[in-house]
């Protein structure tokens, strides 16, 4: 793929912005990231952006900094326009449209191979095989565990059917800064990973939030999934995932390129079974990243001990059974941080933080 030069336009004239888009759309070689018209607006585009290359009229070429390229549009050649963009020590002057294959040829020079986004974060996939058995609420305590322990954490909700992450937090629709998936996707190419937390709803305790799409489930699709999901792991130390009990193709991408897979499990033998058919399915693909957890642990017929012998593996971690859990989900609250349900969940997240130390150093 031939790389693109992502470009902020600071143009005044109508006519001539609309036909620069569209040459630059056209020619495969850019991408048009902000369009501005003032000062103040071409400040913002670079702060937030970090384009390869403006393209500004001579009046507005002053305002990008000198470690920016930056290339002169006139739409005819004068001797003010020239003084102007010489002033402003641009990278080379044009006269559009005459000079048009002179600017794509500067354009496809400062055009920068969009490397692979280097993963720095644990990403972790919370999964429950069964529904009710607690994959939303060990996946939001997770996130707020992770942050406790000082780890930047961003929660991001990728089962499209239930939106139950919201609800578990008490996010109300249409609150200011919520954006789903589908909501950051459009955008992932215009925001650096530096910048990815700032777009991302922060949570009283610390960790960010991206939620499922609440009006159209089906908008979710798997390569929007993709985007953000990497996007959030080249930026925060912890990405935690909460995902469909279903085995769906952008299910299976979740679980499969996870570092830790936390597979829910109740004391039933429902549970059970709908979990061994999953890791069936996903053997050998995920290897000793299973990680088992049980949920409300109390006397049952099942008991914990039964993790090893039906998976082979024993359970990471036995969270208690909390009688106020209910309640407080129904209030969008988490639980107490000093509760024997929240400091297991600790040291869960105590393991996941050496994963995540180690891909730090591998990086």
């Amino acid at each position: 793929m031939e790389p693109m030069t992502r470009v902020v336009l600071a143009l005044d004239a109508p006519e001539v912005l609309e036909e620069l888009l569209h040459f630059l759309d056209r020619s495969g070689a850019a991408q048009v990231v902000a369009t501005v018209s003032d000062a103040k607006q071409v400040e913002d585009a670079l702060r937030h952006l970090e384009p390869d290359l403006v393209l500004a009229e001579p009046r507005l070429a002053p305002c990008v900094p000198a470690d920016i390229p930056c290339i002169a549009v006139a739409s005819r050649e004068s001797v003010a326009a020239l003084r102007a963009a010489i002033a402003a020590g641009v990278r080379a002057f044009t006269v559009w449209p005459v000079e048009r294959d002179d600017l794509l040829a500067h354009v496809r020079e400062f055009a920068t191979a969009r490397d692979a986004l280097q993963r720095r974060a644990a990403v972790v996939s919370v999964h429950a095989s069964r529904g009710g058995a607690g994959c939303t609420f060990v996946a939001t305590h997770l996130a707020r565990a992770m942050a406790h322990a000082d780890r930047s954490c961003i929660l991001i909700d990728v089962d499209p059917w239930g939106d139950d992450v919201a609800s578990a937090l008490g996010i109300p629709e249409g609150a200011e800064g919520v954006h789903s998936v589908q909501d950051l996707a459009g955008v992932v190419a215009e925001i650096t990973p530096e910048r990815f937390g700032e777009a991302v709803w922060s949570h009283p305790s610390g960790f960010g939030v991206v939620v499922a799409p609440r009006l159209d489930a089906g908008a979710m699709g798997g390569e929007a999934v993709r985007r953000v999901v990497d996007l959030a792991a080249a930026s925060a130390d912890v990405v935690v995932l909460h995902t469909s009990a279903s085995l769906d193709p952008t299910t299976r991408w979740c679980l499969t390129t996870a570092d830790v897979i936390v597979e829910v499990l109740a004391l039933d033998v429902s549970s059970f079974r709908a979990s061994s058919r999953t890791a069936a399915r996903l053997a050998p693909d995920v290897d000793d990243r299973l990680w088992f957890v049980v949920n409300r642990a109390s006397r049952a017929e099942v008991t914990p001990a039964d993790v090893e012998r039906v998976f082979g593996r024993p359970a990471r971690a036995v969270l208690p059974a909390d009688g106020s859990v209910p309640r407080l989900q129904d209030h969008g609250q988490l639980l107490s941080p000093r509760s024997r349900t929240t400091r297991a969940i600790a040291r869960l997240g105590d393991q996941i933080t050496t994963i995540q130390t180690s891909i730090r150093g591998a990086a």
